[in-house]
């Protein structure tokens, strides 16, 4: 009884813990840079440039440093 009284709020927290999944952004194969490039709605060269600039290859990383950047083109003098 004493095994079940642990595991059951063991089980009920890895219900609750959300899934954390970052995916990662592969360069180094063109058809890998092509994916994702067309995923992102961006030519391959941004995309390099992107993660150059972020010094990441975080999918989380690369889509925020690319949406600031159109949010910039949009907005040139702000």
């Amino acid at each position: 009884m004493l095994l079940i009284e642990l595991i059951i709020p063991i089980m009920k927290n890895l219900i609750q813990t959300p899934s954390i999944k970052e995916e990662i952004i592969l360069l180094s194969e063109e058809t890998d840079r092509n994916y994702w490039a067309k995923r992102l709605g961006v030519s391959s060269e941004v995309l390099k440039s992107a993660v150059r600039a972020t010094r990441s290859i975080m999918l989380n990383q690369i889509t925020a440093y690319l949406n600031q950047q159109k949010k910039k083109s949009a907005f040139p003098d702000c």
